[in-house]
């Protein structure tokens, strides 16, 4: 017996998207506002919005240093999903002094390059 499991179609939020990321990388509405010369009113009324125009989106994106897919289409249960399932946390040490240090919107495009990936071999198998 063959089970397929099919994920749901992720209706993306693109406001809430740059909120998750812009809060993964530290970033304050205050300082993104400031640095696109814009109020932090004006951010705030961004991340509330569904749909953000392509120009501020790839304006915020390069602020950021993420792909514009990524905040188009960022669905944090699949980030989470590859995080339990690659195993990205490896907190082994080669000595008790040292410790590695990675930036986590990296991972986060990592991991989600990797979902895309894993979708376009998927969709190819059909």
């Amino acid at each position: 017996m063959t089970t397929t499991t099919k994920r749901k179609k992720h209706t993306s939020h693109m406001g809430h998207n740059v909120a998750k990321l812009r809060s993964y990388l530290g970033v304050k509405q205050e300082s993104l506002a400031q640095d696109l010369k814009m109020t932090q009113q004006q951010v705030s009324q961004i991340e509330q919005q569904e749909k953000i125009e392509e120009k501020t989106l790839v304006v915020i994106s390069e602020y950021l240093g993420v792909p514009v897919e990524l905040i188009k289409n960022f669905d944090e249960d699949a980030v989470i999903y590859n995080i339990n399932h690659y195993n990205v946390h490896d907190n082994t040490f080669a000595d008790s002094s040292s410790a590695q240090v990675f930036n986590p919107i990296e991972k986060i495009v990592e991991l989600y390059e990797r979902l895309l990936e894993s979708e376009k071999k998927n969709l190819t198998n059909k």
